[in-house]
């Protein structure tokens, strides 16, 4: 049978033991991994590879040997408990053979794990697991976790006080990054808050979520826009002491600038369009940001990108100009029309 949406996660946390066989299947090879391992977890616990009650077969060496699978199923290990037998990387060539030991499969056996990449609608090793009800198949979509699979993660790590901001920052923090780095995301989460009963905060979440390489680039930016215009020359000196190209920092800045410009000039305030911004700005940078956002104004914001865009121009221009020294007047310029001086 074929399982999708809320039905798919709750079979990856607690799999039918009376079911012989599990196919995952998608495009992104990271979020079947992480659905394979949830499962298997499922099944046979944190040891169950130490007591030899999970076997693993990759696809080139079942091809080789089909027997494999089958002695898997049926083999007893020295330790009880549930079994389980993954076989990875399968395709439709391999349907036969799965479907072969499937049919033998008896009350007592492995589970049998299978996991692919897209398969069509079409596709035999579908078939051969959607077609009975003793076998599961459940396709991964490239779609970000939803409210309700981030909660019931949270609730996994012991987090079950999360302030609304805050699971709005979550979700799209989902969009945003890929699966893996969310879930490393959401267990530095809980280890930040452990032994903390407060609400999961915005700030939280911005402490928790991976830093990124602009961080420096930020700093500038952030002083520009905050008509700092005697700290620009400071910390751009350190920037390009860093190996930063002048026209990464006008092509970081331009983006800012923009955020804010769509931030200043939307109907229902800063606050909310920083909130649907791509990607997502929460915790103590979107406080900032909608302070900027206010304090510049739409029509003065317009003037910050023409003189951007006109930095941007010459920096890419064929005449011998001096690159650090012309962003650094741009920025100068910036802070200083921020102040109201133009």
């Amino acid at each position: 049978m074929k399982l999708a949406g809320p039905r798919a996660a709750a079979y990856f946390a607690k799999p039918d033991p009376t079911h012989s066989g599990l196919l995952i299947y998608g495009a992104d090879a990271m979020r079947v991994a992480l659905r394979r391992q949830e499962v298997v977890k499922a099944i046979v616990g944190e040891t169950g590879e130490e007591e030899m009650r999970f076997t693993r077969i990759s696809a080139a060496d079942l091809r080789k040997e089909p027997a494999l699978v089958l002695d898997g199923l049926k083999s007893q290990g020295f330790f009880p408990g549930p079994r389980a037998v993954l076989v990875e990387d399968a395709g439709d060539g391999l349907a036969p053979t799965l479907e072969t030991a499937l049919s033998e499969w008896q009350t007592g056996d492995a589970m049998l794990i299978v996991t692919a990449g897209q398969l069509n609608a079409r596709s035999k090793l579908r078939k051969v697991f959607e077609s009975t009800q003793t076998t599961v198949a459940i396709g991964i979509y490239n779609d970000p976790p939803s409210k309700e699979e981030i909660s019931a993660t949270l609730t996994k790590a012991g987090l079950t006080n999360i302030s609304g901001e805050a699971m709005t920052d979550l979700q799209n923090l989902g969009r945003e990054l890929d699966p893996g780095d969310f879930t490393q995301t959401m267990e530095k989460l809980s280890l930040y808050k452990y032994g903390d009963d407060t609400a999961v905060s915005s700030d939280d979440v911005e402490i928790c979520a991976p830093a990124t390489s602009d961080a420096g680039i930020d700093d500038v930016i952030h002083i520009i826009a905050e008509a700092k215009s005697g700290e620009v020359g400071p910390v751009l000196k350190r920037l390009f002491g860093q190996g930063i190209n002048p026209t990464t920092l006008c092509i970081s800045a331009t983006r800012h600038f923009r955020i804010l410009h769509a931030a200043a000039s939307h109907a229902d305030g800063p606050d909310v369009a920083l909130s649907r911004a791509r990607p997502p700005v929460f915790g103590a940078r979107k406080d900032r940001m909608v302070r900027q956002a206010r304090n510049w104004g739409s029509p003065k914001l317009e003037k910050a990108l023409d003189v951007l865009m006109e930095t941007d121009l010459s920096l890419r221009s064929s005449r011998p100009l001096p690159d650090a020294a012309l962003v650094e007047r741009a920025f100068i310029r910036l802070a200083m029309m921020a102040r109201g001086r133009n």
